[in-house]
């Protein structure tokens, strides 16, 4: 599999394609394995790898997010973690793995020591490309899961939160971090451009909001597209910029991150 790699990133154009399309691979790569030993059964995959893999939107993830689902796959973390771990090591990969699992959001960083420069992609052997896989083990209630088959390098059965659900968590995001991500906001232009998606879930959104200390008012379908702007308004715009650009698949499309288009995405003519 690892030959398999090499031959496509071979076929990319630049190093940050070829890097961006490694790290892709080996996120594809992680799934099947999650999915071989039934997490999927128990594990919602969300955030924007999940929206990179299911909806093909143009922007990279370094990580993989997922919401449980159901109280019985809480002890399975390392358990899968480590099943990963030696997926990966058999095909031939140094891969070093550090989880920490006690608290409710367990994650696992995953390193894969050396294949940068096996890619050519490094000249320091030691360099690794990392990839984070993370969980809430006590998410909010109210989310709505539907399953979906992609093929994305390998064929992938993925249970995960519903396009409602998904808007939601990218506005739990907006609204509760303290610095907002370009990439956050990158995705929330990229979900109000579909004028076809539906209405956040907002019992979900609103449940998600009170499980972090939101002190605003309960967020409605008629005031979310207000609350948004107005903290659209108090932002860094400079370093959200900053943030997003090392992760597009189009350098341009960064132009699309300024507070005049987010105004006539939220409140169209």
């Amino acid at each position: 599999m690892k030959d398999y790699l090499a031959q496509i990133i071979a076929e990319q154009p630049n190093d940050f394609m070829k890097r961006s399309i490694a790290r892709e691979y080996l996120q594809a790569r992680i799934l099947q394995t999650l999915q071989e030993q039934g997490a999927f059964l128990k594990w919602a995959f969300v955030g924007g790898t999940a929206l990179r893999f299911l909806f093909r939107m143009p922007r990279y993830s370094e990580d993989l997010d997922f919401s449980m689902v159901t109280v019985a796959g809480e002890h399975g973390f390392v358990h899968f973690m480590h099943k990963v771990n030696a997926a990966f090591e058999s095909e031939g990969y140094t891969a070093d793995i550090k989880i920490r699992d006690r608290e409710a959001v367990k994650s696992a960083f995953i390193k894969f020591r050396g294949l940068l420069f096996e890619l050519g992609l490094s000249p320091r052997q030691d360099q690794s490309l990392s990839i984070r896989v993370e969980i809430d083990t006590k998410s909010p209630a109210g989310a709505t899961t539907t399953t979906t088959i992609i093929r994305r390098f390998v064929t992938l059965n993925l249970l995960h939160h519903d396009r409602s659900s998904l808007l939601s968590g990218k506005l739990h995001a907006v609204f509760s971090r303290a610095y907002l991500k370009g990439r956050d906001l990158y995705d929330l232009a990229w979900y109000l451009a579909e004028r076809s998606w539906p209405e956040p879930n907002f019992p979900f959104l609103n449940n998600a909001l009170t499980q972090t200390g939101w002190s605003g008012p309960k967020v409605t379908k008629a005031n979310w597209r207000k609350l948004v702007a107005e903290k659209l308004e108090k932002i860094q715009w400079d370093q959200a910029v900053k943030d997003v650009s090392p992760f597009l698949e189009r350098s341009q499309d960064v132009e699309l991150i300024t507070l005049e288009n987010f105004k006539n995405l939220l409140f169209p003519r």
